[in-house]
């Protein structure tokens, strides 16, 4: 696949089928994607896949926290969006796709509360891959690393028909992460990555959110002025 066909094509899929995504073909997806830049090539990233009893054991104790009201926590700082800025009104304007595709009135709280509760069990995908980092490195420090790796995997993804989801709720319960997937309390939990084959009959999936216009972005310096292609 072309890499410009990939990068445009990619898109968060929030549904997959039940077939397992093979142990050959993770590995071989994320040996592609570590070839990712990094500071200095110190390639600060570490995986942990988890797959079969061990995913459903950890969507199983995320959901019961989730319901028992514990307040989902992460590792790292989370993204906030102050409430008059653009950013803001991006992510609501994503949240009423989402709920208009899904059926999801803003009253129905069980609807709403069945569509958050998605996302703390990966979006039913057959596999997880739990992105960390060594906690002797300085906080934030890898965080560019961590996505550029984060987006080799999605793109590469694509290559072997996979979707993927890159999704913070995967990790807001960083204590059932490891206490089922053995993460030592030397490694810090960054992200997490929902893997499989798209279920493309499902609603969201048919998502195709939108960009800003690159000339709304961008400040062209030493170009001559104006825009390009524009008289």
């Amino acid at each position: 696949m072309d890499i410009v066909d990939a990068i445009t094509r990619r898109k968060s899929i929030r549904d997959f089928t039940s077939d397992p995504v093979p142990q050959k073909v993770v590995r071989e997806l994320l040996e592609v994607a570590c070839r990712a830049p990094s500071a200095m090539n110190t390639q600060p990233w570490e995986f942990i896949v988890v797959a079969n009893e061990a995913l459903d054991a950890v969507r199983r104790a995320m959901v019961e926290k989730l319901r028992a009201g514990e307040k989902p926590h992460s590792e790292h700082s989370v993204v906030g969006w102050p409430v008059e800025s653009i950013y803001r009104r991006r992510q609501v304007e994503l949240a009423k796709q989402l709920f208009q595709l899904m059926d999801i009135r803003r009253e129905d709280a069980d609807k709403r509360a069945q569509w958050l509760e998605r996302g703390f069990c990966f979006f039913n995908a057959p596999a997880a891959i739990i992105v960390c980092v060594d906690r002797m490195l300085a906080e934030g420090t890898p965080i560019f690393d961590i996505g550029a790796v984060t987006q080799n995997i999605c793109l590469a993804a694509l290559h072997y028909g996979l979707g993927t989801c890159i999704e913070d709720q995967g990790v807001m319960y960083p204590e059932v992460l490891k206490k089922y997937c053995e993460i030592p309390e030397s490694k810090q939990i960054v992200i997490a990555i929902a893997l499989g084959y798209p279920n493309w009959d499902f609603p969201a999936n048919r998502l195709e959110s939108q960009r800003e216009s690159v000339d709304s972005l961008t400040r062209w310096c030493g170009y001559g002025g104006g825009t390009p292609g524009r008289e």
